[in-house]
Formats: structure tokens, sequence, C-alpha cells
């Protein structure tokens, strides 16, 4: 199994309300591709970060094989979520894949 693990900070421009509003944007497109993609296993989003945080959100993603890890992200359903409701948001991205 391969783990795929992301952590977003988002742009300072926006307020605390706005911030929430992306996160649940974000945690709704990323948890919907569920059952959609070939070789995804799990996928969550944690939106609820601690105050000793230095991020905003953290996704936690499981793939049968890293070639269903790579198919994921070319995915039409993961590309349009990645496009739409991610990267105009976010300033900062940290990514860590491994096997577990």
């Amino acid at each position: 199994m391969i783990k795929h693990v992301i952590l977003w900070k988002l742009k300072d421009e926006y307020s605390a309300e706005r911030k929430e509003e992306i996160k649940k944007g974000i945690k709704e497109g990323l948890e919907g591709l569920q059952g959609t993609i070939p070789g995804l296993l799990e996928i969550h989003v944690n939106t609820c970060p601690l105050a000793s945080s230095n991020c905003d959100l953290m996704l936690d993603s499981s793939f049968e094989t890293e070639e269903a890890l790579k198919g994921y992200a070319v995915h039409p359903a993961h590309v349009a979520v990645a496009d739409g409701k991610v990267r105009p948001y976010t300033a900062g991205r940290t990514c860590m894949d491994y096997e577990a």
C-alpha cells in the first residue's frame, strides 16, 4: 500500500471565515473522489489543526500501488478538484509519499 500525505498552507490574504469556506470546499472535493479513481483506497482531509501546527489542512490518502498514485495525479476528476478548489487558494504544499 502507498500512502500519499500532503500539508497545505492557505494564502494569508484570506480572512479566517473565508479560509474555513476554502477548507470545506477542499475537503468536500477531495473526499468526493472516493470510489471514482482506480486504486484509491482511502482519502481523508483534516481541516482542524491544533494551534501548534504550521499548516492549515492535511490530505491523508492510501493507494493500492505506486502506479495507482501516478494515475490519480493525472485523473481528470482529481485534476479538476486540484485546479478548482486547491491550487488557487494555497501558498505552500509539502508532500510525502511512502510505502506502508
